[in-house]
């Protein structure tokens, strides 16, 4: 017991000796940078992390995917000056201050799937849909 005690103190000692003035260094690297051609007031991550939703001064929010690529636009007007990430990766919050409002939006993102070359029975040109039930537990 005495020996843990002793082993304790020596570290503590040592590492409050090596940060004295109470500092712990930190290490980072810049991973990617989006440029844009719009300036940024406001940003929020999908709470899956695919998605990187940044909202301009020109009143849209661009969202960009988790590897970097601009995915779409959407104009929300300038009084919007304000975004959250929902508990889902497909709820978005806009707050404005001048209109005292806190929009919930929900976003729908379609996905394309190549499906040339594939068999198929009916009219070639019949819209096909297909639902995604997220919350199914």
């Amino acid at each position: 017991m005495r020996r843990k005690y002793a082993i304790f103190l020596l570290v503590f000692f040592v590492t409050s000796a090596f940060f004295a003035d109470g500092s712990i260094p930190v290490e980072w690297t810049i991973q990617k940078t989006l440029k844009m051609e719009k300036s940024p007031l406001d940003i929020a991550v999908s709470s899956n992390g695919k998605w990187i939703f940044v909202l301009t001064d020109q009143g849209s929010i661009l969202i960009y995917s988790a590897n970097g690529k601009l995915k779409d636009e959407l104009a929300v007007g300038n009084y919007v000056n304000g975004i959250e990430a929902g508990p889902k990766e497909d709820i978005l919050l806009l707050t404005s201050r001048k209109n005292k409002t806190v929009q919930v939006i929900a976003l729908e993102f379609i996905h394309n799937i190549d499906i040339s070359g594939s068999p198929f029975r009916g009219p070639v040109d019949a819209p096909v849909r297909i639902a995604v039930f997220s919350d199914f537990q």
